[in-house]
């Protein structure tokens, strides 16, 4: 009997699909359950390069690509294409990978506490030919000795108790919720920071969007003189937060 794609997936998706598997029954079974075509497929396009997804990292959003696009902006203008940089929380690597493809002069240090997702950074980094300093570090107790111009993070961000999309449940929770209504993770991060920053800097941050008006309040605490800015998604709702230093 010949399988018939379902209205839910793209051509593209399924003609990748086909090509990857030969039992087309279960893949469609799993499917139907919520299970992320991105999982099944084994790689994503992010912001123009491949990187490697399993069921140890979150599946990079659209919403994670204007970040980058965002942050490039900043650097370009504040000067700092060859600046040292930290991300916390790297998962598949996504976001280090697309910034040090688009400005080759940074310097990029990517932690993350999970071993099995730096096994998939690993490779995206080796796959996608570039120098970044991957490290397997839980920011809640990283000793900081270096200094950053550029500070990225996607952390989790979800309150424990938050209601998601089915499909989100595939993906590891440790990459989505956070202590503290989804907040825990930027407040570590903000209280820490002044220490590792340097004076001219740039912090960036996907929020979630309820989040904006109080995170606002918690930078301007943190640093009295920056410029802050919280910036809306293609939807229009807050998600990210930049602390520009001058």
């Amino acid at each position: 009997m010949k399988i018939v794609k379902p209205n839910y997936l793209t051509q593209n998706d399924w003609e990748l699909l086909t090509k990857k598997y030969k039992n087309m029954h279960r893949v469609i079974k799993k499917l139907n359950k919520n299970y992320p075509v991105q999982y099944l497929i084994g790689n994503v396009n992010f912001y123009g390069y491949e990187i490697i997804v399993n069921k140890n990292v979150l599946i990079p959003r659209f919403e994670t690509e204007t970040l980058v696009e965002k942050t490039i902006d900043y650097i370009k203008q504040n000067n700092l294409i060859e600046g040292n940089v930290l991300e916390i929380g790297t998962g598949s690597a996504c976001i280090s990978i697309a910034l040090k493809k688009e400005l080759n002069g940074l310097k990029i240090t990517s932690i993350d506490k999970s071993p099995k997702a730096l096994k998939v950074a690993k490779k995206n980094i080796k796959n996608n030919t570039v120098n970044i300093n991957l490290l397997k570090q839980n920011i809640f107790k990283y000793q900081i000795s270096d200094r950053f111009d550029v500070l990225i993070s996607n952390p989790p961000y979800i309150s424990e108790d938050e209601i998601i999309d089915e499909k989100c449940k595939y993906e590891p929770s440790m990459a989505l919720y956070a202590n503290n209504k989804g907040l825990a993770f930027y407040e570590h991060i903000l209280k820490i920071s002044p220490n590792i920053m340097n004076k001219k800097s740039i912090l960036a941050f996907e929020i979630g969007y309820k989040q904006g008006a109080y995170l606002e309040k918690l930078a301007k605490k943190y640093y009295k003189k920056a410029k802050i800015s919280i910036e809306t998604d293609l939807s229009g709702k807050d998600r990210y937060l930049f602390i520009i230093n001058e």
